[in-house]
């Protein structure tokens, strides 16, 4: 398979890794499904790779695909010389193949084929001669109705020069490497637009080469562009290109004919080649740029679905408020609503009545845990509820989504006699207690943790999102008994119609209480079965590994390990006194490999076992908002969103903080990424606080001890600001944008 050979030659892995992931894909296979159930298939690749192969695959076939069209296309035209098909073949990128097909490609009319039907090719290939003539004299012999003189003769001639070429295959390759070595992306304000493009101020007069150009800045010239505010081009300097094409094309020594060669070249590049080239160029910047901002946003989306979860407890969540009062809901261990009030803790004469209806809540229901939205009045309402001192914990939580959510028809399905009030209250609560499972009701692009979100391929968005949440979703594994059909809907295997059928079918049994149920699902066979099984979990199930993320078609494995052992399957289950006495190599097969059976001890040792860290308590300085920010304070922080030019960071005043890039620590690094990840709890100190831009920056790396130096060695060089892929402090902080919902 020619495909695979590519794959595995690119990705530096065997033949025959590559062949298994497309075999299994082609089978119907799911990503998270090949990477934990077929390790021995895959000789051990993970999620990122097999995905990688996946990706590389559909872009290799589409290559191939437009390439058989544009062989057929020149062979019906009878035109598709062994030459021609040796370029094909050694073409590598989509734009190679379509500068061999451009002269054959079907066109609207054109100034040059205007010229060849009024019978003017012939001066156009006397003309490339380039020899000493007189030009002028026979130019007039091609005056004729459609000629009105011998210019118009010449310049029909150029016309037919400038589309030669422009379709020389040679040439493109060459300007394209010039372009991508030496082109600038430009861009300048419009003249009457000053004032109304003011957030564009940074872009009024800019200029920076596309090899180095970081992809945020891509994007906002872009967006700069199509708003209208913005002039842009791409292009490198004019007379390094046009020498490049003189090259190429001037034989001759300077007479009459090579002056109006020289006149085609200039009208070539100017009117066809460098606005060609700007066009492609401009698509691959902007694709450049969204891939990165996608990734950006796919990570921080990842490790939000990963928060820290409280677990299955009885949860308290308040959606703060002044004016409106506090919406109050109580759920139990489930999420199951119990109970809904509204309280005013920001009015004197009603804060008696608040305390009194939080404490009999507490006690009717056994609450064991606050969860309180970070919105408006967030901050004061933790303060009113820690000031009851009822010594349960309290937690701030991030309450982007919320909203929408509250608004969806996911929530009218779930709450249809409850209004957006007290579905975003119980969102609130739900997402304390497990973030994964109530993210994934929401959009994620509602969820606050993007980059330029909105103006990305939407297309590849949320193809790359929901990647994300798949790969999450079946790293955590799922309750198959309380499960939501959003949340079963992401599972390996499963999709919307069986999610529903699998609630449908619990509903009506009560509840599974084996996998081996699942069979019974309306519409969920064998194939299904076998890439789902694994990642939903029976707690209590009949079957002692049903709540384990044991593959059912290992069961008989684990069975005969009990069996001989003298044990029955639950005494292997979280026992690692008896898995020690298991030898691994000898139950190793011809279709179970040693990957497989390590996987199979290691969470047979703990089973079930949640990927994502426990939740710890947080709390921050006794400052309520930005007029009580200070430059030089000392502040306690979470991270609430990550870019490519700094950290955003919640100091508990409603408006969060950057750290640009070059605060986050004392080594050099171009992503923030490298050292942080979403909802790290950090020290900052205030650097700059402008009220009325709202916006705060911070450091991170002034609150730590910078490492000593060592001796004997040369410092490494600074980078220039022009190098680092960020934004300079004031340009970041023009990019502050204000949180989902706040």
């Amino acid at each position: 398979m020619e495909i695979a050979v590519q794959i595995a030659t690119a990705m530096n892995l065997r033949l025959m890794q590559v062949e298994k992931v497309l075999s299994l894909l082609e089978e119907g296979a799911t990503i998270p499904f090949i990477a934990r159930y077929r390790k021995d298939v895959t000789g051990g690749l993970d999620e990122v790779q097999i995905q990688k192969i996946q990706d590389d695959a559909k872009a290799l076939k589409e290559f191939n695909d437009r390439k058989a069209f544009i062989e057929k296309t020149i062979a019906e035209q009878g035109k598709l010389t062994d030459a021609i098909q040796e370029k094909l073949n050694a073409a590598t990128t989509i734009a190679e193949l379509e500068d061999i097909y451009l002269p054959y490609k079907p066109k609207r009319k054109t100034k040059a084929q205007t010229a060849r039907e009024n019978g003017l090719e012939p001066l156009a290939v006397l003309l490339m001669e380039q020899k000493e003539q007189d030009i002028a004299s026979i130019a007039a012999t091609y005056v004729n109705e459609q000629v009105k003189d011998a210019d118009a003769a010449l310049q029909g001639a150029r016309d037919i020069i400038a589309e030669n070429i422009n379709e020389n295959a040679e040439l493109r390759a060459k300007l394209r490497k010039l372009f991508e070595e030496s082109a600038t992306l430009q861009s300048k304000v419009l003249a009457d637009k000053t004032e109304e493009a003011i957030k564009y101020k940074d872009y009024f007069d800019f200029s920076e080469p596309i090899h180095k150009i970081p992809s945020h800045r891509i994007l906002a010239v872009m967006r700069g562009f199509l708003e209208g505010f913005l002039r842009m081009n791409i292009a490198p300097v004019e007379e390094d290109a046009i020498a490049m094409i003189e090259d190429q094309f001037i034989t001759g020594h300077l007479n009459a004919s090579v002056e109006q060669v020289k006149k085609a070249i200039k009208d070539a590049y100017r009117r066809l080649l460098q606005p060609s080239l700007e066009s492609e160029f401009r698509t691959a910047l902007k694709a450049r740029g969204d891939e990165e901002a996608i990734a950006v946003f796919a990570e921080n989306l990842r490790q939000l679905l990963l928060s820290s979860p409280l677990g299955s407890k009885r949860v308290l969540a308040i959606d703060p408020g002044y004016r409106t009062g506090c919406k109050v809901v109580c759920l139990d261990e489930k999420g199951e609503l119990l109970h809904n009030d509204l309280i005013y803790v920001h009015e004197a004469n009603r804060l008696e009545t608040s305390r009194w209806t939080i404490r009999e809540l507490v006690a009717k229901h056994n609450i064991q845990a606050f969860a309180i939205g970070d919105g408006t009045a967030g901050r004061e309402t933790e303060q009113f509820i820690k000031g009851l001192q009822l010594k349960l914990p309290v937690f701030l939580v991030n309450e982007d989504g919320a909203s929408v959510y509250s608004a969806s028809e996911t929530a009218r399905e779930e709450f249809p006699n409850h209004d957006v009030t007290v579905r975003g209250a119980v969102s609130i609560g739900r997402r304390l207690m497990d973030p994964l499972a109530e993210l994934v009701k929401i959009d994620p692009k509602s969820i606050g943790v993007g980059q330029y979100q909105h103006d990305v391929n939407q297309f590849r968005l949320k193809e790359k999102l929901d990647q994300t949440v798949v790969s999450c979703v079946n790293q955590v594994g799922v309750n198959l008994n309380t499960a939501s059909k959003h949340l079963l809907q992401y599972v390996s295997g499963i999709g919307g119609t069986l999610a529903e059928n699998i609630i449908r079918y619990r509903s009506e049994i009560g509840g599974f209480k084996s996998r081996q149920q699942l069979l019974k699902v309306p519409r969920l066979g064998g194939k299904a079965y076998e890439q789902c099984a694994g990642f939903l979990r029976v707690p209590q199930g009949e079957h002692p590994l049903d709540a384990t993320a044991v593959h059912p078609e290992a069961y008989p494995l684990v069975e005969q390990m009990a069996k001989d052992l003298g044990l029955p399957v639950q005494e292997l289950v979280a026992n690692e006194t008896n898995i020690k006495q298991i030898d691994p190599k000898k139950y190793v097969t011809e279709t179970l490999g040693t990957l497989t059976i390590q996987d199979i001890l290691k969470e047979l040792s703990k089973p079930g076992l949640d990927p994502r860290s426990e939740l710890e308590q947080f709390s921050f300085a006794d400052i309520y908002s930005m007029e009580d920010v200070k430059v030089g304070m000392v502040l306690p922080g979470v991270v609430t969103n990550l870019t490519r030019f700094g950290a955003f960071v919640d100091i508990g005043v409603k408006q969060d903080g950057l750290v640009h890039v070059s605060e986050v620590a004392h080594r050099y690094i171009t992503d923030p990424g490298e050292v942080l990840k979403l909802n790290d709890k950090v020290q900052v100190k205030v650097l700059e606080v402008d009220i009325a831009r709202k916006r705060i920056a911070l450091s991170i790396k002034q609150t730590q001890d910078a490492p000593p130096k060592c001796s004997g060695q040369k410092p490494k060089p600074m980078q220039k600001e022009k190098d680092l892929s960020n934004l300079s402090m004031g340009d970041a902080l023009s990019a502050l944008k204000q949180k989902f919902g706040k």
